[in-house]
């Protein structure tokens, strides 16, 4: 396929993106809208008429406790276990990001775009609900925040595509160059790799 072929398609799925982010956040608002809140510097602030009808479907903490499975119970010790190294992945990774970024000259991720958590303002949780919301926007933020670091990371030392498609890459790897392509790839590297994917594209 020609190179420009290629170049025309990125060009589509980058606007087709844009598209659908505009859409989403169209989206976003009506939600506001029909559950009644609204964002105020990056919390969220409820209709009081509708947080205490928010309340009225909260299920007590001793219902909720025993009237789970047995199941639940005894795998919750691991389920929060992998709180330890989630954690030691979010330490590691930002002073890691912090030390070399600035090395090599890319932009830094932030963090507080990828670990979002808010779900533990919701009036229908209990305290365990709660908890459980607040475990999975944090370790589910920390892999998508991790994921962004290493993509900068491969758009800065490695940015070549793979030989079979990949199924979902990180927002970098659209503009990497294409596999087997030896010439541009001693020409990028020849230029200090002043040129080329070395910042990601957070329109892709």
């Amino acid at each position: 396929m020609d190179r420009s072929v290629l170049e025309d398609i990125q060009d589509r799925l980058r606007a087709t993106r844009q598209e659908l982010e505009q859409e989403l956040d169209r989206q976003l608002e009506a939600r506001r809208e029909q559950f009644r809140y609204r964002l105020h510097r990056g919390k969220v602030r409820f209709d009081r008429e509708f947080q205490a009808l928010q309340k009225t479907y909260r299920v007590g903490l001793w219902r909720y406790l025993t009237g789970a499975r047995i199941a639940t119970v005894l795998t919750a010790p691991i389920i929060y276990g992998v709180a330890i190294p989630i954690a030691f992945l979010d330490l590691s990774v930002t002073i890691y990001q912090h030390i070399c970024f600035r090395v090599y000259g890319i932009e830094l991720v932030r963090r507080s775009d990828y670990v979002v958590i808010d779900r533990h303002m919701l009036a229908y949780l209990n305290l365990i609900e709660k908890f459980n919301c607040v475990y999975c926007g944090y370790g589910n933020g920390v892999i998508a925040y991790a994921r962004e670091i290493a993509g900068r990371t491969e758009a800065y030392w490695c940015p070549i595509k793979h030989a079979q498609r990949v199924v979902d890459p990180h927002a970098s790897f659209a503009s990497f160059m294409e596999f087997g392509d030896a010439e541009t790839y001693r020409d990028w590297l020849a230029n200090g790799r002043k040129h080329g994917p070395t910042k990601p594209d957070s329109s892709l």
